[in-house]
């Protein structure tokens, strides 16, 4: 018996956390379908926990959670710092939620390298949308993950789908190769953009480009709204410098104002065209089964750096190697491979 009077169930396992509170896998997934806040909330910690015991508890929410075959959508948004990109997720999200939608925001709140703690807060600078039933806002620490983007952001969309979001919405910091990952785990890619800024001859560059299923003008509005008409016509220039998108669709350029609410029904239609088109020729799913596929790659690179890194003998030799390539009197790559040697003997041991 428990302390509540209750039996005590023996096919349940139950991990304790280090504050003694105790969790279990089947608990939490039965409180994520039934959209319990309190326990997607601690399902999504649990997975961004870099600790053993809760990582094992993750991963068998992760395998109960992917029986729940949902039809979804998975949206990238990026643009550079000061874009409105806060201001723009949450007017946007506002309006998919007054269509019916359940909308679930991931932002990736970027972490400083000296003191390890989150810098932003988008549920503070997205007051109206956390309030919302139909929407959840989770920030999450970038830690030393590529670009900013936070190494659990795939095992979170899992859950957040598994609770009944259909529409996914993720925020990058708009630094760096953050776009790149991204993208690589969404549906559509929506690139906000500034005019007036030199932000036009920057936008024209190939990389963030090439990746855009449609770009929008932001802050077209007041003053500015000359200037962003006229970046919309650029930016229209540009994309047709490009070559056909692999789905045969041709990225679109809009203009919004976030802050008052205009523009935000055109994009939804975009999105919604894209959809069609794309699931029209088979290459939603595609896309979708190529991504899963990469997760498994990276999954496993990240893996065996976790367990080289921790690797006992690795981690006896690592500072010496440090200190005699920092002086100069060895070369990295021979670092790398007595480092490599004696992590394969170990593995074979």
């Amino acid at each position: 018996m428990n302390e509540n009077g209750n039996r005590k169930s023996p096919s349940k396992k139950k991990k304790p956390t280090s504050s003694g509170r105790l969790y279990n896998s089947e608990e939490l997934v039965a409180g994520i379908r039934g959209n319990t806040i309190a326990a997607l909330s601690k399902a999504i910690t649990l997975v961004e926990s870099t600790k053993p015991e809760h990582q094992a508890i993750a991963n068998r929410i992760i395998e109960l959670c992917l029986t729940e075959k949902q039809k979804t959508l998975r949206i990238g948004i990026t643009g550079v710092p000061g874009v409105g990109k806060s201001t723009f997720i949450e007017s946007f999200g506002k309006l998919l939620t007054k269509r019916g939608n359940k909308v679930s925001v991931l932002t990736v709140d970027p972490t400083s390298s000296k003191t390890k703690g989150s810098i932003l807060g988008d549920k503070t600078r997205m007051q109206e949308l956390v309030q919302d039933p139909n929407a959840f806002i989770r920030p999450s620490p970038s830690g030393d993950s590529l670009g900013g983007v936070t190494r659990k952001t795939r095992e979170s969309i899992i859950l957040l789908e598994a609770a009944g979001y259909n529409i996914i919405i993720i925020e990058t910091v708009g630094v760096g190769q953050s776009e790149t990952a991204v993208h690589s785990m969404v549906d559509f890619f929506l690139l906000l953009k500034l005019s007036g800024a030199g932000d036009e001859l920057q936008g024209i560059k190939r990389g963030i480009m090439e990746m855009a299923d449609a770009v929008a003008i932001n802050k077209a509005d007041g003053e500015n709204l000359k200037a962003a008409k006229l970046a919309e016509v650029e930016f229209r220039r540009a994309l047709q410098l490009f070559p056909p998108k692999e789905n045969g669709w041709t990225p679109k350029v809009m203009r919004c104002s976030a802050l008052e609410h205009t523009g935000l029904e055109p994009i939804w239609e975009v999105i919604q065209e894209f959809v069609e088109t794309s699931k029209a020729n088979g290459y939603f799913e595609r896309n979708r089964q190529e991504q899963n596929r990469s997760w498994l790659i990276q999954h496993i690179e990240q893996s065996l750096k976790n367990d080289f890194n921790q690797d006992p003998k690795v981690k006896t030799m690592l500072p010496d190697l440090e200190q005699k390539v920092m002086l100069g009197t060895l070369s990295p790559f021979n670092a790398a491979r007595q480092l490599l040697a004696v992590y394969r003997r170990t593995e074979n041991t």
